[in-house]
């Protein structure tokens, strides 16, 4: 499915989708969270890590599929698929932006 999504978020999914981690720095405000699992990472280096980690332990891709805009977030609906129990999940990615770039990310079921 073509969603039309901010390049900040088209860039986060793609390196979930396995690009370069090297590009969160183009996606990702300096001082940026993201909430995954109960856990939050704070930082570009300890998003980079989160995404290295979640790398090593399952092999998987993710589709976005729906959006819904509210006036300080863009939630993305997206498809889970990959080797990590209870494959696939629907998972809901709720980004809010600041000049361009992810300020935050909440992932959740």
């Amino acid at each position: 499915m073509n969603l039309h999504l901010p390049d900040a978020v088209q860039t986060y999914f793609a390196v979930s989708n396995g690009a370069d981690i090297s590009r969160l720095g183009a996606c990702f405000c300096a001082h940026a969270s993201v909430t995954d699992e109960n856990r939050t990472h704070q930082g570009i280096a300890a998003i980079a890590a989160w995404q290295q980690e979640a790398r090593r332990a399952f092999t998987y891709s993710v589709e976005p599929q729906t959006t819904t805009q509210s006036d300080d977030s863009l939630s993305v609906t997206a498809r889970l698929v990959g080797n990590f129990p209870g494959s696939p999940v629907m998972l809901n990615h709720v980004f809010r932006l600041e000049d361009g770039q992810i300020r935050s990310l909440e992932i959740a079921p």
